[in-house]
């Protein structure tokens, strides 16, 4: 029995050992040069002033406050939105394997070159989007340019990225639904409504929580199609978090980067480690 048991416990040594190596000493390094000022010659311990510095700074401030909407509206609609697709893609039409394919594409596309290409399809007088609201009588929303529309802009393009996964996992999960469901359901006289919300939403639930989880941490730490897009702007506009630690990394301010990587990773911890508790809680068995 002792000999199985030490047996057993040698498959450890490889994952703990990549483990270790490049997820706990990475972090334990973060926590300590965060709280000193660094460069590549010398390093001075400065306390929890960087931290001060991150959130009393607009820039900064502005970023974490950015983040959260970023991250809630682009969750939100993805899960919406892809649940629909999902349900629609999982009906009877003819189409559906075909649909799920370009559903799917955008998803396949580098996220600088969708960041790119909707800037230019966002322009506000030569852009298509514009170009085609002209023919309704609507003219020159500047979409990156305004201060109150650039966040929504981005999170839009966001969603036209990641929907298709989102839509992909949803697809997944309903049709791993037992259609006994759907037949005893179809006896008792309930229509398409009543076996949606009684049959495919809470059966589907697991999907749901993934994409919830996938899609919120995924917003958090977003931010190469906001860089694309935006590099942050117009002023503080589109900051998130992780462009403003690139942005102080970028000036040569390492430590109060550095502290905004582990204020990044705190937030995301906090954030999801009881948003996945209380999904798992309302999972049906």
């Amino acid at each position: 029995m002792d000999k199985k048991k030490i047996y057993s416990t040698w498959f450890l040594v490889p994952a703990m050992a990549v483990f270790t190596v490049f997820f706990l000493i990475p972090l334990l390094l973060s926590l300590y040069f965060s709280l000193t000022i660094w460069n590549f010659n010398e390093v001075k311990f400065c306390g929890l002033d960087n931290f001060k510095m991150f959130f009393s700074e607009r820039a900064l401030n502005t970023g974490v406050r950015n983040t959260m909407i970023y991250a809630v509206l682009t969750c939100g609609l993805k899960v919406v939105l892809g649940f629909l697709i999902g349900v629609f893609l999982t009906s009877s039409i003819r189409t559906k394997n075909l649909l799920r394919s370009v559903v799917f594409f955008p998803n396949l596309v580098s996220t600088i070159a969708v960041g790119i290409t909707f800037t230019a399809l966002m322009h506000p007088s030569k852009g298509l989007i514009n170009k085609v609201l002209e023919l309704i009588g609507v003219h020159g929303i500047d979409w990156l340019g305004n201060m109150k529309l650039a966040l929504y802009s981005v999170v839009g393009t966001d969603v036209w990225k990641g929907v298709g996964v989102a839509a992909v996992i949803f697809i997944a999960g309903i049709q791993a639904i037992d259609k006994t469901y759907y037949e005893a359901a179809v006896i008792d006289g309930a229509g398409k409504l009543k076996q949606l919300l009684y049959i495919t939403i809470p059966l589907a639930r697991p999907a749901m929580n993934s994409v919830i989880m996938l899609a919120f941490i995924g917003g958090m730490r977003s931010f190469d199609l906001i860089w694309a897009m935006t590099g942050g702007g117009p002023g503080y506009a589109t900051e998130v978090v992780a462009s403003a630690v690139y942005k102080q990394y970028a000036a040569g301010y390492y430590g109060l980067s550095t502290a905004g990587n582990v204020i990044m990773f705190l937030m995301i911890a906090v954030l999801a480690y009881p948003l996945q508790k209380f999904l798992l809680s309302r999972e049906v068995d």
